[in-house]
């Protein structure tokens, strides 16, 4: 009887043990999924992190650490191909400490021999548990850290090897396994993408950059005066710009300059800017006079003939004057002019601003004129050098004239690369910035030949 009795309870022990392995491989199996899920998280994000950079060392620098994340590796690198394919021109690290980055400063960056050089002529994915035994190893410079394990993936770019990643030192000391290598090579052919993706950018980016360009003009000889301008497009690819300048002498011995903005940022904008622009020189040359009235009749002709977007403008005439120069201008809606002495005093020549081009062709401009001493630099400029959303336009424009305080010494040309390198703006809209420098003696002749256009000044 005692023993018919211990039977029911041996397998209900033996029930419980069964249920509890069960539940244990259960909690392991739901443990493995949500790791997996966890990398496949890790993995989607670390695409998108990627897929958003739009300089090509950012995004180099990024499929580097990305890497490193989803597999904890302790070092990252990115090594690039040179055109032959056969030896890197490119080493992108990082987890390096300070100490070690110091350590190897003076040695050059790994040309793709020993077992990186195996990845670039075998280009399948490579686990390495022992780099210094394996048959390629030569082994490591010094004051290399010690690395002992290696995952190496090819990255490739519309079917030609780009790069290799290569990842070394999981954190938990353990070799890189199938999964690490399978989750690297994922991120591989997103980061091939991410790649094409800069590049494609890129070259839409300097197309556009060079078609604004060849709508500027290259400034004439100014001389008494000196000039120089620069332009600079916006970050976003194919974001044409409505930006212009121009500076030119007139018949009756005063120079005309101009700046402007077209609203838009298009080949609309663009196409409109030089229609603008070479109607303006046009009517400089016909009508000699106040910059008010041309401005008023430029208004008039697009008005007519044209479909002109909204168009801001500053147009300024320096005049002899009995003992130099007299500044004389108007404005359509344009923002002021900075004024910049020998001592380094700045004014910004506010004046009723007027309402742009294209919008009442009855509206009233007035002139405004300002002696210039001798020595002075005029700084004319577009509203992308001085708006942020973070802030006002005065304080961007008090922070611009500051910085110009402060360079104004500099040759004229590295003065407005200055201005337009270290702007106060939030840099999301192109700028244009010509700036004109007075003679410190009266000398009201005008340049030989001029309005004939030479490279000087540019």
């Amino acid at each position: 009887m005692g023993g018919t009795e211990e039977q029911p309870e041996q397998q209900y022990i033996d029930l419980q043990l069964r249920l509890d392995r069960q539940l244990e491989q259960i909690a392991a199996q739901l443990r493995e999924l949500a790791g997996a899920k966890d990398r496949l998280q890790g993995l989607l994000n670390a695409v998108l992190a990627i897929t958003r950079e739009t300089d090509l060392p950012a995004v180099l620098h990024r499929i580097v650490t990305t890497a490193m994340e989803l597999v904890s590796a302790r070092y990252g690198a990115l090594g690039v191909l040179d055109e032959s394919g056969q030896a890197l021109e490119q080493f992108i690290t990082a987890g390096l400490s300070e100490s070690e980055r110091a350590d190897l400063a003076d040695i050059e960056f790994p040309r793709g021999r020993g077992v990186l050089g195996h990845l670039i002529h075998h280009p399948e994915p490579l686990r390495v548990d022992d780099i210094a035994a394996h048959s390629a190893s030569t082994g490591f410079p010094p004051g290399h850290p010690h690395m002992r394990t290696l995952l190496g993936v090819a990255v490739s770019v519309r079917g030609t090897i780009y790069g290799d990643l290569y990842l070394s030192e999981r954190s938990d000391g353990q070799p890189f396994d199938r999964e690490d290598e399978d989750i690297v090579i994922s991120l591989a052919g997103a980061a091939g993408i991410a790649i094409e993706n800069v590049r494609l950018f890129e070259q839409v980016r300097d197309s556009a950059e060079h078609f604004q360009r060849l709508l500027l003009p290259t400034l004439p000889d100014l001389h008494p005066f000196t000039a120089a301008a620069t332009y600079r497009p916006a970050p976003t690819p194919g974001h044409l710009g409505g930006d212009w300048y121009d500076a030119i002498w007139l018949p009756d011995n005063a120079c005309a300059v101009v700046i402007g903005d077209v609203v838009g940022h298009d080949l609309h904008a663009a196409a409109a800017m030089a229609q603008t622009r070479n109607m303006l020189r046009a009517l400089l040359y016909d009508h000699l006079t106040p910059p008010s009235a041309v401005l008023h009749q430029l208004d008039l002709t697009l008005d007519a003939i044209t479909d002109l977007p909204v168009t801001t403008a500053c147009l300024a005439r320096i005049e002899p004057a009995d003992r130099g120069w007299t500044l004389h201008w108007s404005t359509a809606g344009h923002l002021p002019p900075l004024l910049i002495t020998l001592d380094r005093h700045t004014e910004y020549l506010h004046t009723e601003p007027g309402l742009p081009l294209a919008v009442n062709t009855g509206h009233h401009r007035p002139d405004q004129t300002h002696p210039l001493p001798p020595g002075a630099v005029l700084v004319f400029y577009t509203d992308g050098l001085v708006e942020h959303p973070a802030q006002s336009v005065d304080e961007g424009m008090a922070q611009l004239a500051e910085l110009a305080a402060a360079h104004v010494g500099l040759p004229l040309q590295d003065f407005v690369n200055t201005l337009a390198d270290h702007h106060p703006s939030d840099g999301h809209d192109d700028l244009a910035v010509l700036a004109l420098r007075v003679p410190l003696s009266p000398d009201p002749a005008p340049p030989a030949g001029w309005g004939r256009d030479r490279p000087e000044g540019h």
